[in-house]
C-alpha cells in the first residue's frame, strides 16, 4: 500500500427537518452563493449540477451533495472539513422556517488516517465536534463503531442525534465501500492520452459508458464528471432517488463508493441485490463493506440475506462478517463485509 495518497473514503453528513411553515420548496430555496460559502468552510467546490422536481444534487471536487425540501446529504472525500458545514447549514434553514430534527453522521476507516486533520484523527473528537454543534432538542443520541471480525481496520463509524425517539424517515440508505479494485477496470477512470478535445463534463459520459456504470440502473439520469489526470464522480437522479459514485483508481490505495436511497417495498424500481450486484462488478474489488441504514422502515433480515446470496452467486463475493447495531430516532444500521472466496 501507498505510504500517501488521495483519501478516497468519504465521510458523510446528514441534516432532515421539521417543516414549521409547510414550505413545499423547504431547503431548496437556499440561494447557491450561501451554499457555495458552506462548502468553501468544507474545502470543496461545486464541478457540475442537475435538478428534478424532488430534489438538488451537486457533484463537488470532493464528492457530492443533494438538496432536498427538508433532507441535506453532503459527503466529502479527502483531508476535507466536513463538519464545518453543520453550523451554517442549520442557520440557513432557521431563516427559511425549518428547525433541525435529526443528524447523522458516518463513515468507514481512512486509508490514511495520519493525513487528516483535527479532528477527524479520532471518532471521539468527530463526535464532541458534532454534539457541540447541534441544539440540546436532539436528545437521542448515540454513537458507535461497528467492527468486522475478519477485518478490524475497516470499521464503520456513526453517530446519531434524533428529537424524536421514532424515525421519520421511510427511506433506506444502501452505502458500498470498495477497495482494491481490479486494475483494468480501474484503467476506465483515467483520462486517456489524445482526449483533450474532451472536456470534464464529457470525458466523464465516456467514463460512465466504457465502465458500466449506465447499466447499473437504466431509470437514472446521470451527472457524471472526470477529473484529470484520473478519478471520476457522479449523481444519479430517478424521480426522488439518488445515487452517486465515486471513483480513486490510483494503483495502491483505490477506492470506490456506491450510495443510493430506496424503498424496499415499493414497485416500479430494481431489486437492491441487483443493483448493488452490477454496481460493485463495474470495479470487482478485493474488499467489500456495504452499510445499510433502515430510518422509518423495519429491519428486513431477508433482505440482507437475499444480498448476500446475489453476490456470492454473480460475484463470487462472501460475506465474511454482518453486524447490526440500532440507533434511538434513527433506526437500524447493518453492517456486512465481503471478500472474495479465494481468499
Amino acid at each position: 500500500m501507498a505510504v500517501s495518497g488521495f483519501e478516497g473514503f468519504e465521510k458523510r453528513l446528514e441534516l432532515r427537518f421539521f417543516d414549521d411553515d409547510n414550505n413545499p420548496m423547504g431547503l431548496r430555496l437556499i440561494d447557491f452563493e450561501s451554499l457555495d460559502q458552506v462548502l468553501n468552510e468544507v474545502q470543496c467546490t461545486v464541478v457540475s449540477a442537475v435538478a428534478n422536481r424532488s430534489f438538488d444534487a451537486y457533484v463537488l471536487s470532493e464528492s457530492s451533495l443533494f438538496v432536498y425540501p427538508t433532507k441535506i446529504i453532503i459527503k466529502t472525500c479527502g483531508t476535507t472539513q466536513l463538519l464545518k458545514s453543520i453550523r451554517p447549514l442549520i442557520h440557513l434553514a432557521r431563516n427559511l422556517g425549518l428547525t433541525l430534527r435529526a443528524c447523522r453522521y458516518s463513515r468507514g476507516s481512512f486509508i490514511f488516517p495520519n493525513a487528516q486533520p483535527f479532528p477527524y484523527t479520532s471518532f471521539k473528537d468527530e463526535v464532541v465536534v458534532v454534539e457541540e454543534s447541534l441544539p440540546k432538542s436532539l436528545c437521542y443520541r448515540k454513537a458507535s463503531v461497528i467492527t468486522p471480525s475478519n477485518n478490524p481496520s475497516r470499521s464503520w463509524h456513526v453517530f446519531t442525534a434524533s428529537a424524536d425517539v421514532e424515525s421519520d424517515e421511510s427511506v433506506v440508505v444502501v452505502e458500498v465501500c470498495m477497495t482494491e479494485l481490479d486494475r483494468v477496470n480501474a484503467l476506465s477512470f483515467f483520462r486517456r492520452k489524445g482526449d483533450e478535445k474532451y472536456n470534464s463534463d464529457s470525458a466523464g459520459k465516456e467514463m460512465t459508458r466504457l465502465s458500466g456504470i449506465d447499466m447499473i440502473n437504466a431509470n437514472t439520469f446521470i451527472c457524471d464528471f472526470a477529473f484529470d489526470p484520473c478519478g471520476y464522480s457522479m449523481n444519479g437522479v430517478d424521480g426522488d432517488r439518488y445515487s452517486t459514485i465515486h471513483v480513486t483508481p490510483e494503483d495502491g490505495f483505490s477506492y470506490a463508493s456506491f450510495e443510493c436511497g430506496l424503498s424496499l417495498y415499493d414497485d416500479g424500481h430494481n431489486d437492491i441485490s441487483e443493483v448493488l450486484s452490477r454496481a460493485i462488478d463495474v470495479f470487482r474489488p478485493s474488499d467489500v463493506s456495504i452499510a445499510t441504514t433502515y430510518g422509518g422502515e423495519d429491519y428486513n433480515h431477508e433482505v440482507t440475506k437475499r444480498v448476500e446470496r446475489v453476490l456470492a452467486k454473480k460475484l463470487g463475493l462472501k460475506c465474511r462478517s454482518r453486524h447490526m447495531d440500532e440507533f434511538p430516532g434513527s433506526g437500524t444500521v447493518v453492517y456486512q463485509s465481503f471478500t472474495p472466496r479465494r481468499k
